[in-house]
């Protein structure tokens, strides 16, 4: 009796085991289809559907399955698996050695037990490490025989890869050929590993024409890069700014004997490939740590995107030593920065009247902790932004923020919807004055027709024009703006030039000494350069670039707003796009009365005869400045130029006359060797300002 009376108990125990083992393996199998999935998106789609914290977490609940469970670590499980397999548009490429993945450490403690299985694994702590910034980018592999490229593939499944190497040519970082190393020769056979990149430059003005040829953004600077890498078109390649790091020497024929990973960085500069110069190399883990530590904080200040920093054993034979596992070498590890996207719940979507009277649509978020700080509204561009991605009341959201960058909604996780979301529209009046909200047929901006009185526009308006791109009236932030809009004190910027001491007196918060302070500002501002003053003025169109060349052409606000269209369009570095937005500007009653309350202010709005005169003596030529020039400032230099009809441009192209080179000069230098444009000093630029064209063929 007890026996039988035991059978049902045991055979329950039995039954909750069996389901329990079954659930974790059913969970298992789930987390394989989306990372398998997911990885296909990232590696060969670059079209990522969730940001990269959420796909390291369902990798690391697999893992962690699978050690707990290892009957479940199958073969061909994506924990082994090195990115995706390779697209069919491409060759296939099977490289001669494996590129492999890397294992993460999220945090300092596994920093620490990654240093610990190596001790165990030599015997002894390592006696130095290289540390490297991770490049958010494309892994590629370049190889080449006798210091020619011959061949150029993407990382792929690590195995097998693809051949983009006309594409790879047309990227003007990639050397086509390698220089012989002082007292050396070159190497037979070389191939090394690398990452393609998007400068966040570049990745702004890459968006921008996609947003302005109606094409669809890119999400963000990696699938940009991967994107350009993978046309069928060359050309395409070669008119995205993509740049490259080197980071690892594959294998080599015919080069020197070489005992540490730093050693090998040194060897590849030597042959002429691009570096990443924030490399170092430390003495011990402590070292490690500081560097990551540092590169962590510096992260939002760099031209580039970085995920992470890369830590290696440097000594190679310590590296043979090591070895790899089935993914990833012994020898290095990635400390993974906290994400710069999350997920989060989208509240509702308000409105901000802006300084022109456009109307932006912007998100309330659930706050979440993200990019270094706690963020709780973003930014959604337009409406067609919103309608183009599917953005719902309701929906979770996964938002980005870089650094000092306005957080963003990149885009709904539609995975998450559960009805409840609703669509949103733009309202039809305006929430700060109640008139209507109008979209011109050309425009993809709605806009507020307020005009002046829309007290949400002059508040955007004033703001703008004290800033410091602008007329640079310090103290005149935010917060004084909304105290002189509730005092009735100012309703256009022209009023700001009537207020005196004793009216900022009446002012809360301000004493004797911040009354004359900002009074002191104002008067200061009252002298602005043209340039500036056009650039407070909110010219549609019209930045600090245009603003220079009208300023340089005209030289006072009135001959400005006197020009007619054709002749405005007329101006190189203008156009007819920028004239008839300055045309219509100065055609506005409310505007023409802005100008007037100015010069009753005493604003100036006139510039002197540039120092030299004017002239034409370099019309028809472009130079682009790279470089601090010793004897004079960026600006000052560019209105050197612009006063004698040249034409400076922020890129380097086959059309660039001349590139002006100063101390520190950045990537421009490097395209401008590339692409066999002439490179000057500043000597010769001076020559150039003097002499026109003719001093370059000297």
């Amino acid at each position: 009796m007890p026996r039988r009376k035991s059978k049902p108990a045991e055979s329950a125990e039995s039954t909750r085991a069996s389901a329990s083992v079954d659930d974790v393996a059913a969970r298992a199998e789930v987390l394989r289809e989306q990372i398998a999935y997911h990885q296909q998106r990232y590696h060969r789609d670059d079209a990522p559907e969730i940001e990269d914290a959420e796909y390291d977490a369902l990798v690391r609940e697999l893992e962690a399955l699978e050690r707990e469970h290892p009957e479940l670590a199958v073969a061909g499980s994506p924990t082994q698996a090195v990115g995706a397999a390779p697209s069919e548009l491409f060759a296939p490429v099977v490289h001669a050695t494996r590129m492999f993945s890397l294992d993460n450490a999220m945090s300092p403690d596994d920093l620490r037990t990654w240093e610990e299985r190596i001790v165990r694994a030599l015997g002894r702590a390592p006696a130095a490490y290289t540390c490297e910034l991770k490049i958010d980018g494309l892994a590629i592999a370049l190889t080449y025989e006798d210091g020619a490229l011959v061949l150029g593939a993407t990382r792929g499944d690590g195995t097998t890869g693809e051949d983009v190497t006309q594409n790879l040519r047309a990227i003007a970082a990639v050397p086509q050929r390698l220089r012989t190393p002082p007292g050396g020769t070159l190497p037979k056979l070389l191939e090394v590993r690398g990452e393609v990149y998007m400068p966040l430059a570049a990745f702004d003005a890459l968006n921008r024409r996609q947003r302005e040829a109606e094409l669809r953004p890119f999400a963000n600077p990696r699938n940009a890069a991967a994107g350009s890498v993978r046309q069928k078109d060359p050309a395409i390649t070669a008119s995205r700014e993509l740049g490259i790091w080197i980071y690892q020497l594959g294998r080599v024929e015919g080069g020197p004997a070489l005992a540490s990973h730093w050693d090998t960085l040194a060897y590849l500069d030597a042959l002429g490939f691009g570096l990443n110069p924030a490399s170092a190399r430390v003495d011990d883990l402590a070292g490690a740590l500081a560097y990551v530590e540092a590169a962590q904080q510096q992260r939002a200040h760099r031209a580039y995107q970085t995920d992470g920093v890369v830590v290696k054993v440097d000594a190679l034979d310590d590296q043979r030593e090591l070895g790899f596992t089935a993914k990833a070498p012994r020898w290095a590890i990635a400390f993974k920065f906290p994400p710069e996207e999350q997920v989060t719940r989208l509240l509702k979507i308000e409105i901000n009247i802006g300084r022109t009277g456009a109307a932006t649509p912007f998100a309330v978020l659930e706050p979440v902790f993200v990019g270094g700080a706690t963020v709780g509204m973003a930014t959604l561009h337009n409406a067609d932004e919103v309608a183009r991605k599917d953005v719902r009341i309701g929906d979770h959201v996964i938002v980005r923020r870089a650094g000092d960058v306005i957080p963003e909604v990149v885009g709904p996780v539609p995975s998450r919807r559960d009805g409840s979301e609703q669509v949103w529209q733009m309202p039809a009046v305006c929430p700060s004055c109640g008139s209507a909200i109008e979209r011109s047929g050309s425009e993809k901006v709605a806009r507020c027709t307020g005009g002046f009185g829309c007290r949400g526009r002059v508040k955007e308006y004033l703001f703008h024009f004290a800033s410091r791109g602008a007329m640079d009236i310090e103290g005149l932030g935010y917060r004084t703006v909304e105290q002189l809009l509730d005092a009735g004190l100012v309703r256009t910027p022209g009023d700001i030039f009537f207020l005196t001491p004793e009216v900022l007196r009446t002012l809360e918060g301000f004493g004797e000494t911040s009354a004359n302070n900002l009074a002191a500002a104002i008067e200061r501002a009252r002298a602005r350069p043209l340039a500036q003053v056009l650039v407070a003025l909110g010219i549609r169109h019209v930045g600090s670039s245009g603003a220079r060349v009208l300023a340089q052409r005209y030289l006072e606000l009135d001959a400005v707003l006197r020009a007619d269209e054709a002749e405005l369009a007329a101006v190189p570095g203008v156009g007819p796009v920028m004239a008839a937005s300055v045309r219509a500007w100065a055609d506005d009653p409310d505007n023409v009365a802005l100008v007037r309350r100015l010069r009753e202010g005493g604003v100036v709005a006139r510039d002197p005869e540039p120092q030299g005169g004017r002239s034409d003596r370099l019309a028809g030529v472009t130079l682009v400045l790279t470089g601090t020039l010793a004897r004079q400032s960026r600006e000052q230099a560019e209105a050197a130029v612009l006063a004698r009809q040249g034409k400076v441009a922020s890129s380097v192209s086959k059309k660039t006359t001349a590139v002006v080179v100063g101390e520190s000069p950045g990537s421009k230098l490097a395209k401008a060797e590339a692409l066999g444009v002439p490179c000057i000093d500043e000597d010769t630029f001076e020559q150039l300002l003097e002499h026109g064209v003719s001093v370059l063929s000297r």
